[in-house]
């Protein structure tokens, strides 16, 4: 009975390892690869709201995995214009259209986009003591940059949340702290 119980246990506690090792292994994302940057052409690149431009010959990772969606996902807050002629580049990914730096829109890392299945859902995002609601309406490209279709700018980090200026104001953050935010966001 003795050693019954001993092997039980053992494969118990294997069992165990196994299954936390892989618990660890999805919820890592891992970069997928890395592009190298190009210089804009003249006038190609809107660094409206500090965004960056691609740099000659830099190395720019990207991923095409956020980490895990949780109750409560930490996530960077940025900054985006939306509208035509707005650093955001193109119109937006779901709709094809162009929105109001007054209306709460948000673009999500393309993990969290996770192929358009977010489109026009709602998020709520937590930060400085407050909440908004605001709609996913674009991809922020974790996968691709430095290029026109993405207004030469490098490829998001995997965990941003880029937010029109309604976002921003509804936190009631100081605009002079406006462009970068730890945030925590669920699905609304």
């Amino acid at each position: 009975m003795k050693s019954f119980c001993s092997k039980s246990s053992f494969l118990l506690l294997a069992i165990l390892l196994v299954t936390n090792c892989l618990d660890i292994e999805a919820q890592r994302c891992s970069p997928s690869g890395r592009i190298r940057g190009q210089k804009p052409p003249p006038g190609q690149c809107n660094s409206e709201n500090d965004s960056d431009c691609c740099k000659q010959g830099k190395m720019y990772t990207t991923y095409k995995c956020s980490p895990p969606v949780s109750g409560q996902t930490k996530a960077y807050l940025t900054l985006n214009s939306f509208e035509k002629n707005g650093d955001g580049g193109a119109p937006s990914e779901c709709d094809n259209k162009f929105h109001s730096d007054d209306t709460p829109v948000i673009a999500l890392s393309t993990g969290w986009f996770n192929k358009k299945s977010r489109c026009h859902n709602n998020i709520t995002i937590s930060a400085n003591g407050r909440s908004v609601v605001a709609m996913v309406v674009d991809e922020c490209d974790s996968t691709m940059g430095c290029d026109s279709d993405h207004d030469y700018q490098p490829p998001c980090p995997n965990n941003i949340v880029d937010a029109s200026k309604a976002v921003w104001k509804a936190l009631r953050v100081p605009h002079d702290s406006w462009g970068g935010l730890e945030i925590k966001w669920s699905d609304a």
